[in-house]
């Protein structure tokens, strides 16, 4: 877009919430705006998580990595509570309205599956915020979230 002259800003989704995206883009990534879930790795809880996604993986936990991870402890708390590893059991509790804590908070869900609750230090968050990519002091160009 850059290349051609177009000067308007991009908006995209979750689909670019990867610094590949930059890495790809270049310096036209600047100013780039992007939908995407709350970013996990900025909660000082996942401190632990975060450094040995990054010193001991070599890996940024970015993008869904930690929802990955989240769903892997709501399944073992499910799980726990169900006294099962049976799916079904498994689901019911996870369908019945019980809170888990997650790396992404205290999330619940209701009788369909679908997400009823997300808390982070005892406040409701959004499920959605608006980021822009920007160069970061180190010249990084990543994804940051719009102040509200």
């Amino acid at each position: 877009m850059r290349d051609q002259g177009l000067k308007a800003p991009m908006m995209g989704g979750d689909g670019m919430a990867d610094d590949e995206f930059a890495s790809i883009a270049g310096p036209g990534a600047e100013g780039t705006l992007m939908t995407f879930s709350p970013d996990p790795r900025t909660n000082p809880k996942n401190k632990a998580i975060v450094d040995l996604f990054r010193k001991k993986r070599g890996f940024e936990p970015q993008s869904y990595t930690l929802y990955s991870y989240a769903a892997v402890q709501i399944i073992k708390q499910a799980a726990e509570a169900a006294k099962s590893l049976d799916p079904k059991k498994v689901a019911e509790v996870m369908h019945s309205g019980k809170q888990f804590d997650t790396v992404l908070g205290v999330v619940s869900f209701d009788k369909k599956g679908d997400i009823s609750g997300y808390v982070v230090d005892g406040k409701n968050k959004d499920r959605y915020v608006l980021y822009t990519w920007k160069k970061g002091a180190d010249g990084r160009i990543t994804y940051v979230e719009n102040p509200q």
